[in-house]
């Protein structure tokens, strides 16, 4: 029976979905926030008269359409949905993605796009943010529902059914998927949405297919549908059963290791994990997502753990007996490919807010918030603490660690620095309110080995996805996040660079503050150091020209400028020769009030951190090349590690 017209208000599909997200907020210890604090975006045909029009209503109807980035957590005026145009939909999307990370999953961006290549523009940024179990909100423009102009303008046409559009590629990327063909299923949608986005342990992109029609149709919706709704971020509580069998367990672990995950640092659980580790004596290691949530001079703090770690959490990894992962995902990097926990009588104890991840490893699962299940397992093993010789064992493996991190971090190398003295630069130049991001490349190897993070927010890492291209959008949403208080610093590599470096641009004209380092090393390094290792000979990872003599990719450096192209969006850029230069120019950029680009040469070949574990990359099984023969003898002798955690 429709409602009373006093009950209802006549908007079109756009307008409403604008106006219902402005007044959806979460809750978490008592703390509420606006849920979607902002719409990134670039319109285009399918949008631009649908949630386009809606976006630019509701700016000339609010008092704060544009919202305030400055002070941190933004919470725009109620009814207030603030739009920043982007340049490149990917680039929005981990835009949005950096922003939900900094704000611990409590708050994030929505992204709208237009049809086609504008929507498909997002599924990369899809996969990241699912992948990392972190909420974004997609709004792909759709085809027409009614199908009358068909094929429109960019529409893909499957001979097989006229129910297929390019959005359903969002389906396997997406935690949440529906395509709104009705006004009236937006209501349903929108809910499921927002549960979608809220649930710790079932977050990721949630995408919304709005066609272009439907976007612009009028409905009357009930005025309860906008009304203010809290959704309350849980903190699920252990099993107490649970709990007492991963006691058990750890009070007979005689050599026990605690891995650290993101989800410590999205459950804001980083003082229960030092307490924790104090009191037991526990070493703690930690992922790409974890660093820092045990500070680095934390006395049980043991550093990154796996292919990427350091040499005092894998030696320490290759004899626990039991592992404890809290808020880890068991990566194949975590893991060395499994082939670091070599312990043959290893067993596996998980926290973790998702059943999925905590029974990995054949683990004592413990499903729980990471704080609730920190609290309820140091209640349980009150009084309990590992014995002396292995306290000893880990302050001195820390202690060596820390010798080759000094060293790394000032090698002197010439002609050109290497990239490790730069980040050594870096690690004592900026404070404990600064973010450092990053995603890609050789840098985030190296970062794991060497950087020391003092708390659970200086350190960004994209390393789920890996994602080049990640950095300077990712840094434009923790600007907005973090509001202005420190300095928020992208370190990017000259190949990541070229793939998204269009948001400068963005972050220029919305008056943000962000310092990009960008290291050039004429290639992908990265990729040309994992090519010499297993015998493909750096082929096809240097930029360079084509060789007219021989045809091949083999000629002189290409005469790229990326200091140019960087100046060009509008950000100033300073040249660093030597990591003096590098140091003095910092200090400048960190005092200016504008963008600054630091750009500095480094050596391609390194040299980089010891390695002291093995990661699970295929050698070619037949070759007539040495170097790939040679390289598959290595890669079987170090496959023979590999096992199951049965």
């Amino acid at each position: 029976m429709p409602l009373p017209t006093s009950q209802v208000v006549r908007l079109t599909v756009g307008q409403a979905l604008v106006r219902f997200l402005a007044a959806q907020h979460t809750e978490r210890d008592g703390i509420e926030r606006r849920l979607i604090a902002g719409v990134f975006g670039i319109l285009g045909h399918g949008n631009v008269a649908g949630v386009g029009q809606a976006l630019l209503q509701n700016q000339v109807q609010s008092e704060a359409g544009s919202g305030d980035w400055s002070s941190g957590i933004c919470d725009p005026a109620p009814g207030a949905m603030p739009y920043l145009m982007a340049r490149n939909e990917q680039g929005a999307v981990h835009a949005a993605t950096g922003f939900a990370k900094t704000a611990n999953r409590l708050q994030t961006l929505a992204v709208t796009a237009s049809t086609g290549p504008g929507s498909t523009n997002m599924v990369t940024g899809a996969a990241l943010a699912t992948t990392n179990r972190l909420p974004v909100l997609l709004l792909p423009s759709d085809v027409f529902a009614s199908r009358m102009p068909d094929p429109v303008l960019q529409q893909l046409e499957d001979p097989r059914t006229p129910d297929i559009s390019v959005n359903d590629a969002f389906r396997p990327v997406s935690r949440f998927w529906d395509r709104i063909s009705r006004p009236e299923q937006l209501i349903s949608s929108t809910l499921a949405a927002m549960r979608m986005l809220t649930d710790p342990g079932e977050t990721g992109a949630v995408t919304l297919c709005l066609p272009q029609d439907v976007q612009a149709e009028a409905f009357d919706w009930p005025l309860e549908f906008f009304d203010r709704r809290v959704w309350h971020v849980a903190r699920p509580v252990p099993d107490p059963a649970a709990v007492q069998r991963a006691a058990a367990g750890i009070r007979q672990a005689r050599r026990p290791l605690l891995i650290a995950g993101g989800g410590v640092i999205y459950s804001d659980a980083s003082h229960v994990l030092r307490e924790f580790a104090s009191a037991t004596g526990i070493p703690v290691a930690d992922t790409q997502a974890g660093k820092g949530a045990v500070n680095w001079d934390h006395e049980c703090a043991v550093g990154g753990i796996g292919a990427t770690g350091t040499a005092a959490a894998n030696e320490l990894a290759r004899s626990a007996d039991l592992v404890i992962g809290v808020g880890t995902r068991y990566s194949d990097f975590t893991t060395a490919s499994h082939t670091i926990f070599e312990n043959p009588d290893v067993r596996f104890v998980s926290i973790n807010v998702q059943g999925f991840d905590a029974a990995k490893q054949s683990s004592t699962a413990v499903v729980a918030d990471a704080r609730a299940g920190l609290a309820a397992l140091a209640t349980e093993l009150a009084s309990h603490r590992v014995a002396p010789a292995y306290t000893a064992e880990i302050t001195e493996r820390a202690r060596q660690w820390r010798e080759v991190v000094d060293r790394c971090y000032h090698l002197g190398h010439e002609p050109l620095p290497a990239q490790t003295e730069i980040f050594g630069a870096l690690n004592e130049l900026m404070t404990g309110d600064d973010v450092l991001v990053n995603a890609a490349g050789s840098m985030p190897g190296d970062l794991q080995c060497l950087w020391r993070a003092p708390n659970p927010q200086q350190y960004h890492l994209e390393y789920a996805y890996s994602c080049m291209g990640y950095e300077i959008p990712a840094a434009m949403g923790v600007r907005m996040a973090k509001g202005a208080s420190g300095q928020v610093v992208a370190v990017v590599g000259d190949g990541s660079y070229q793939m998204l470096p269009m948001e400068l641009a963005t972050i220029v004209s919305e008056g943000l503050k962000v310092i990009v380092v960008l290291l050039d090393n004429h290639g992908y390094a990265s990729i040309g150091a994992l090519s010499e290792g297993l015998g493909s000979q750096r082929f096809g990872t240097s930029f360079v020209s084509r060789n007219a003599d021989t045809a091949r990719l083999d000629g002189a450096r290409s005469p790229v400028d990326l200091a140019a192209n960087a100046a060009s969006w509008g950000a100033n850029v300073l040249k660093c020769h030597s990591v003096r230069e590098f140091r003095d120019n910092y200090r400048l950029a960190r005092q200016s009030i504008t963008t600054t680009v630091l750009y500095v040469e480094v050596d391609p070949l390194g040299p980089n951190p010891p390695l002291s574990a093995w990661w699970d990359v295929p050698v070619a099984e037949v070759s007539e090349l040495e170097s790939t023969q040679a390289a598959r003898v290595s890669y079987e002798t170090a496959k023979d590690a590999q096992r199951y955690y049965l």
